[in-house]
């Protein structure tokens, strides 16, 4: 008797273990390369996200930024990405690299600002963006809001991205080795504040980075494209051989699902980050700026998933 109990007991167990199996939700989120700051950002919330919501596994995956997030959720409500709010845009409305494809996006909530670096060393002769005419350069990897921004800023400044400027298209690891290497003069990265990868260019032996002011660009896009853009600071203590604050171009990053994700999986995942809030400060400094006061409709060109909503009007926060 006490055999067929053990039996059952162990078949039991199998069945509930394969039950739970079926249930689990499988949650992706896309970040960027592992130079930048979505990629650490985003392993710590899936860690956070697989720990606390009973049945979750979440993922990180390496991507190309921001586009190629947006791509994988076009179609797919398993994904959650990070992404800059212009390319964002560009997607909801199946515009520029997203032309006659409309993503079906909403926000979940608003993450950090992400701050345009235009990078260059010492004995390059760059002073400023019109310097970067004729100069070996990179805009970014293919698939980020990085090459977005960049060939904005690129046009706002009077340059023919195809036609002024040598261009590569490297991601900002990639970009730091061919400044050192000389195979570039200048790169640009849209990333938070600091990003390991420009920290490490810094850091070199030898090498004095120079910061391009680009604030003064900030009309000229905000004029055609919309305000998505702020004039901004990287303050000077930000990298070693910075001279003076660096005067730049911002855009917000946020984090973004298919409409068609469930509110009670999007509820879990904003309401999880923002429980979790001290543990992904020690992952990177930038989420600090995970803030209930910046959840606001007018931050984001998305509209707000409605389990997102919920979990800000919990918490007192009107999004509309």
């Amino acid at each position: 008797m006490n055999t067929s109990i053990r039996r059952f007991a162990f078949l039991l167990c199998l069945c509930v273990g394969f039950f739970q199996a079926a249930v689990a939700e499988n949650i992706s989120i896309a970040t960027g390369g592992t130079g930048g700051v979505y990629y650490p950002i985003g392993g710590g919330i899936a860690s956070m996200l697989s720990k606390k919501v009973p049945g979750m596994e979440a993922t990180a995956e390496v991507t190309g930024g921001s586009v190629d997030n947006l791509k994988l959720i076009d179609g797919d409500d398993s994904y959650i990405g990070l992404t800059m709010s212009d390319a964002a845009q560009d997607a909801y409305k199946g515009e520029n690299k997203f032309k006659d494809n409309k993503v079906p996006l909403r926000t979940l909530m608003i993450l950090y600002p992400n701050r345009m670096h235009v990078v260059t060393v010492d004995g390059r002769g760059i002073e400023k963006i019109a310097d970067l005419k004729g100069k070996r350069i990179s805009t970014g990897s293919p698939g980020s809001a990085t090459e977005v921004m960049a060939f904005r800023m690129l046009e706002a400044a009077g340059l023919d991205k195809d036609k002024d400027v040598d261009r590569e298209r490297l991601g900002v690891a990639e970009s730091v080795s061919a400044v050192k290497d000389n195979k570039i003069d200048a790169f640009f990265w849209v990333g938070g504040l600091p990003t390991a990868a420009v920290t490490d260019l810094a850091n070199t032996p030898g090498t004095k980075i120079k910061m391009i002011d680009n604030a003064d660009l900030v009309g000229a896009m905000n004029k055609k494209y919309g305000d998505l853009y702020i004039e901004d600071t990287i303050p000077k203590s930000t990298y070693r051989g910075m001279e003076q604050d660096n005067k730049q171009a911002t855009v917000m990053n946020i984090l973004v699902a298919n409409e068609k994700m469930s509110d009670e999986t999007a509820y879990n995942i904003v309401k999880t980050i923002f429980d979790s809030r001290d543990d992904l400060i020690a992952v990177h400094k930038d989420t600090a700026e995970f803030k209930l006061e910046n959840q606001k409709a007018a931050a984001s060109p998305i509209p707000f998933h409605p389990g997102a909503i919920k979990y800000f009007a919990e918490k007192g926060v009107k999004i509309n």
